[in-house]
């Protein structure tokens, strides 16, 4: 089996992004987390961008245990790529990273090289 990977956008395991919404845009960088397979979003950014209406929630499991957090739906442009996509909303404003990138977004034609600045 071959596969073609010409197509693909190669990112590291940290990207700057802009995440769009109703004529806003910020401009951050987001961790990238195959491991993860929602995207999440900081709730304070989600509410500084207006992103909602809520339109799902989401059993979430971490090493803290199963939490459910809303999902919303945003836009991020990822090396000039825009992809619309849900966001889980949580908590991250004692983290690095406000965005974290996961599988559904990775999914939709990225590869990760980990020795990418």
């Amino acid at each position: 089996m071959t596969t073609d990977f010409a197509d693909r956008t190669i990112v590291g395991l940290v990207e700057q992004v802009t995440i769009k919404h109703n004529g806003k845009q910020e401009q951050l960088t987001a961790r990238i987390d195959s491991g993860a397979t929602k995207s999440s979003i900081d709730i304070g950014l989600a509410s500084k961008l207006q992103l909602g209406p809520v339109v799902a929630s989401k059993v979430i499991k971490s090493a803290n245990g199963a939490k459910l957090r809303p999902v919303v739906e945003a836009t991020v442009i990822i090396k000039g790529r825009e992809v619309t996509e849900k966001f889980t909303l949580a908590d991250r404003g004692h983290m690095k990273y406000q965005v974290l990138i996961g599988q559904n977004i990775l999914k939709r034609g990225f590869l990760i090289d980990p020795n990418q600045e």
